[in-house]
């Protein structure tokens, strides 16, 4: 268990990874970790060298109780964080962190805290107007969305669902576990991935109002057992992939703007047939270029790599890289696409990786940085 200017500008090369935009000369990499292990304190801060692929660390930069996932504000002034907890302020649930970014050093200032309304939030993302965080709880089996005000404050929950029902495993999946939130290009709608229902839902989000109503038709249902995880969309709007944390599989729908809905037409596995040791999923991007899609494997300790077919969004296997070390959790591709960095949440690394441009395989750069169980990495330009 346990992304948006305003409109697109703070997405542009996240979304087109077009070869004639400026790449900058290095980006600040936050990274969200758990800090219920006492090695952790909080958010820390790395330099990536757009160049060479080169991490170094710039420590930690802001104290926080569990700030596993993070999100950056259109703007690039904000940063937010879940805290993945079960309980806050004395009552069951978890929150999220507001943070002002210092654009001259990176240095992350406090702004405030509000509750999620569910236990352990473990997903957030910031809509593309800037106007909300929307977030997932995994315990809580709900999502919430929470409006921010320009100075970047959050404000109480405005929107807010409860899934209800279980699957197939009756130790996994005993209760719904909401476990990541997205926003369509569009801004219309929120798609929700819940492990314990098997289920991806889609919601119609009113960003004005912060709200969410169930989509037409509510949700696709996936393969009984799976445990649906986390989303990506694909750049050209009409595919998206979501990796099963249970299965170990990767499936493929094409994307229905109109309404938010989606249909499966591909699921293909995230490991090799002949591995039989305890494994799962966590975290699933496509590349800015839209021609591979990426899958890390926990216990299998590897990237799973693809390349995506233009015309279907099916995908094909191009093997799989070991993330050299254990338990690798979400991982990042710097916004020019040319750096995956993979984090290690069981060893205390971050690994980078140098994307082929032209095949899609990942080739270590020798270049790696120690830091205390780290979850997620975030890209800001310098």
């Amino acid at each position: 268990m346990i992304v948006h200017a305003t409109l697109l500008l703070g997405l542009a090369t996240v979304s087109t990874g077009a070869a004639d935009e400026k790449t900058p000369d290095a980006y600040r990499v936050y990274v969200g970790t758990y800090t219920n292990s006492g090695r952790s304190k909080g958010i820390y801060l790395l330099e990536l060298d757009a160049a060479t692929g080169n991490l170094t660390s710039k420590g930690l930069v802001a104290e926080s109780a569990d700030p596993s996932f993070l999100a950056i504000h259109p703007s690039k002034n904000f940063l937010y964080a879940v805290n993945e907890l079960a309980k806050f302020e004395g009552a069951p649930g978890g929150a999220v962190s507001g943070f002002a970014i210092d654009r001259s050093t990176g240095a992350l200032k406090p702004i405030n805290q509000k509750p999620t309304k569910g236990a352990a939030p473990c997903h957030l993302v910031v809509d593309r107007t800037g106007k909300n965080v929307l977030a997932a709880n995994y315990y809580g089996g709900s999502i919430t969305c929470l409006p921010i005000d320009e100075s970047g404050k959050l404000g109480d929950a405005s929107g807010f669902v409860q899934h209800k029902g279980t699957s197939v495993d009756p130790r996994r999946q005993e209760a719904p576990h909401a476990h990541s939130i997205n926003v369509d290009a569009a801004n219309r709608f929120a798609i929700v991935a819940d492990l314990g229902l098997d289920k991806v839902f889609t919601y119609r989000f009113d960003p004005d109002k912060g709200t969410f109503a169930a989509g037409d038709p509510p949700f696709v249902a996936i393969k009984p057992g799976s445990g649906p995880r986390h989303f990506a969309f694909h750049p050209d709007g009409e595919h998206a992939y979501v990796i099963n944390e249970m299965a170990s599989t990767i499936t493929a729908f094409r994307y229905h703007a109109t309404n938010g809905s989606l249909s499966e037409i591909q699921t293909i596995a995230t490991i090799p047939a002949d591995f039989h040791g305890d494994t799962s999923t966590a975290d699933v991007q496509v590349h800015p270029s839209g021609k591979f899609l990426y899958g890390s494997n926990r216990g299998h300790d590897s990237i799973a790599m693809f390349r995506i077919d233009p015309a279907t969004g099916k995908t094909t296997s191009l093997g799989n890289e070991p993330t050299r070390g254990k338990t690798p959790r979400n991982f990042g591709i710097d916004p020019s696409g040319r750096f995956l960095l993979a984090e290690n949440q069981d060893s205390d690394t971050i690994v980078v990786f140098k994307i082929d441009q032209e095949t899609g395989r990942l080739e270590a750069t020798g270049s790696a940085v120690a830091v205390p169980m780290p979850v997620c990495v975030k890209f800001l330009e310098k």
